[in-house]
């Protein structure tokens, strides 16, 4: 019988195992993951790997494989297996009762490779031909995609980017543990932070609590009003933004993150803040992806994490507060980590500040509240949003950003 890379590193695991800092968070599901090779270990995987079968992956799933092998995922160790997929999708649990609740998958085109005779290990190659990652086959089944569409996202919509993504998926799913060999070269090398790294800053900075933030958006005041309205009660905030794929109009990750950097150094205390990159994928499954957003920022050593309105949703497929309420599905004992959960906020002209309807009595004609669809638009067009929704020095850098585009010189409003 072939011994697999699992058992052959097993009395060297301890290398593998991330560090636990007592005084923090436990990860969720009690271990820190750990599946990234390095050294010696490494080079004798990718001189077996050679060896094997070989299937390509894109991008979205080097993007997956990377939050696995780090940590963000735990209690993830590879591809949903048929078990736990099916469970995920009607109880929003893996098989063993331990909440998740988004598929994450393998689906492949030819499961030729995975079905090789005398192992179950197949090594995945990017799409430029380079060895990536060890898989440690344990299954190979049928997922229909409709089926799944309508769990996760509930609806087969195609307008739906998460949906158009899925259906357009083959129907084979291979499940197994995965081993990363290569890491992505991360676009924000300063900002790139695993959990363990993550856990050992807050360590090393004394914060005991920690509050989460979540955004593939810039931020605007509203997002910075309850960013500290949260930071009030917490030791610091760690400002996560999410920097794998997102959907085609979304604002650029590289502009995106030049305005948190502007809004960093000009308006919050730089001893209370970590900015650090989120390496997943954005799905926009709304409620269910706001519950593993929680779940990976628990594994970077969040105590806290915010929800906002319509959080990861996209178009009108979500309630205004669905992502608030899910969380409700969870006993107190089954999710660590609190979420921190706010109305809609708006700049209010009457008031002079951002605030909510729990603390605004004046009608909506004082709000200034713009989607991010708004604030595009408005970039399109040469002009600036209002300081009343965004920071002057956040407008600027995404005026800046939008520039090469060829759009018109953006004009103050």
């Amino acid at each position: 019988m072939t011994t697999t890379l699992s058992e052959t590193v097993a009395s060297q695991m301890a290398s593998h195992v991330a560090p636990q800092f007592t005084q923090q968070i436990a990860p969720h599901g009690g271990t820190l993951v750990q599946r990234v090779l390095t050294g010696a270990t490494r080079e004798a995987a990718l001189e077996r790997a050679a060896s094997l079968p070989s299937a390509t992956i894109d991008a979205w799933t080097r993007s997956d494989l990377e939050v696995i092998a780090t940590g963000a995922f735990s209690p993830l160790t590879g591809f949903l297996g048929e078990r736990d997929y099916n469970t995920v999708l009607t109880s929003m649990r893996l098989a063993n009762g331990t909440p998740w609740s988004l598929p994450i998958t393998l689906r492949v085109d030819d499961a030729t490779p995975f079905r090789g005779i005398g192992t179950n290990e197949v090594a995945l190659r990017d799409e430029d031909g380079t060895i990536v990652a060890l898989l440690e086959v344990s299954g190979v089944f049928d997922a229909p995609q409709d089926k799944e569409a309508h769990h996760v996202y509930k609806t087969v919509d195609t307008d739906h980017p998460g949906v158009a993504r899925l259906l357009a998926l083959p129907k084979t799913v291979v499940s197994g543990d995965v081993w990363l060999l290569d890491r992505t070269t991360p676009p924000f090398p300063a900002l790139a932070h695993d959990p363990v790294d993550t856990r050992r800053i807050f360590a090393e900075r004394g914060w005991n609590t920690v509050v989460g933030f979540q955004t593939r958006n810039p931020i605007h005041r509203a997002h910075e009003y309850i960013q500290k309205a949260a930071l009030e009660t917490v030791d610091g905030l760690l400002l996560h933004p999410l920097v794998g794929t997102t959907k085609g109009d979304d604002v650029p990750a590289s502009v995106r993150v030049k305005s948190y950097e502007a809004l960093l150094r000009e308006y919050y205390p730089k001893d209370r803040v970590l900015l650090a990159a989120y390496p997943a994928s954005m799905r926009y499954a709304g409620p269910r992806e706001a519950i593993v957003h929680a779940i990976a920022r628990q594994n970077y050593g969040c105590t806290h994490f915010i929800v906002g309105r319509d959080h990861a949703g996209v178009g009108s497929y979500y309630g205004t507060y669905d992502a608030q309420r899910i969380f409700e599905q969870f006993g107190k004992d089954e999710l660590a980590i609190q979420t921190i959960r706010f109305e809609h906020t708006f700049y209010c002209s009457r008031c002079e500040s951002v605030a909510s309807s729990k603390t605004c009595p004046h009608p909506t004609d004082a709000h200034v509240s713009l989607s991010g669809t708004k604030v595009r638009e408005l970039l399109r067009a040469g002009e600036l949003p209002p300081r009343e929704f965004s920071r002057p020095e956040v407008a600027r850098v995404l005026a800046e950003g939008y520039a090469p585009y060829g759009r018109t010189a953006v004009r103050p409003t």
